[in-house]
């Protein structure tokens, strides 16, 4: 298989989205924001490599037709999710209605990227040593949420502790986490002292969002504060870590500064947040936003 850049691995799950003002039912999980947002940037070197059931083809296909590369192995049934937000669109209910089969070694033998991502969404879907297999062929992305979730008999989900982190951390370089998944990880609720900590657990580069406070970003021995660029009516915020790391990962493999590629996701989060569904703006706006400090929507 023709080497990339950049790959993204997750489930594409069926979400149903419940806010103060809407009910949404549509396609969802890392792999699905995270392509949509490159399919609005260049997907000249990105690979999707996700896992289906037979009702998701048609989903594959749109990703398909907008230049995504797709690897869709079988699945016998995907996630499904239950968003539900209050006021505050920092904080989410989940509940989980159908938990599909992990990943597997064998079934990633054929990836080749020069950073692969794992967009989890539950704490068994890349199992300890998949994480280890794809750590020899490339640089690994993680965005923890997934291995914090662990999924009570009722259906609804719980943050826990990822039981596996010190054998698993520094395997991973980068490592994404909001603010209340980086308590759960670390115990601390200082963001400064949670990139510390993870830093030590063997992460090269710590990436903590921390919702309308913007992100830190801690790697190499420095802290780099990003903030968030204003946004004046909040309609959607799932996905909007996914749509960050697009971003991020996006520029980076660019050759873009960490300043930079992070003000780059920033801007493409302040977009996202404004519409139902993934991020659907283009290059050309994120770049005037990511310009300017004092850019208001």
């Amino acid at each position: 298989m023709e080497r990339r850049k950049l790959c993204c691995i997750g489930f594409i799950t069926r979400d149903t989205i419940i806010t103060p003002d809407n009910l949404v039912d549509m396609p969802g999980g890392t792999a699905w924001y995270f392509a949509k947002a490159i399919a609005h940037l260049s997907t000249k070197d990105f690979h999707l490599v996700t896992a289906i059931e037979e009702s998701q083809t048609p989903v594959v296909e749109d990703l398909r037709s907008n230049g995504i590369n797709v690897t869709a192995l079988p699945t016998r049934q995907a996630v499904h999710f239950e968003n539900i937000y209050g006021t505050d669109f920092n904080n989410r209910t989940q509940r989980v209605k159908a938990i599909p089969d992990p990943f597997t070694v064998n079934s990633l033998q054929d990836i080749e990227a020069d950073v692969i991502h794992l967009g989890t969404l539950l704490h068994d879907d890349f199992p300890l040593d998949v994480i280890r297999y794809l750590s020899t062929k490339s640089r690994l992305s993680v965005d923890v949420q997934g291995f914090l979730r662990q999924v009570l008999p009722n259906g609804q989900v719980q943050h826990t502790d990822w039981a596996e982190k010190l054998q698993a951390l520094p395997y991973i370089y980068t490592l994404k986490a909001n603010e209340i998944e980086m308590q759960v990880l670390t115990g601390a609720s200082d963001p400064y002292e949670a990139a510390l900590i993870l830093k030590d657990m063997g992460v090269q580069e710590v990436i903590l969002t921390l919702g309308d406070q913007g992100s830190l970003i801690y790697t190499r021995g420095a802290f780099h504060e990003i903030p968030a660029y204003p946004t004046l009516n909040v309609i959607d915020a799932t996905g909007c870590g996914d749509t960050y790391m697009a971003g991020y990962l996006y520029e980076r493999q660019r050759g873009a500064t960490i300043d930079n590629a992070a003000k780059f996701a920033a801007a493409m989060c302040t977009l996202k947040l404004q519409n139902h569904g993934p991020f659907c703006s283009n290059e050309l706006v994120v770049r005037k936003i990511s310009a300017n400090s004092s850019f208001s929507l």
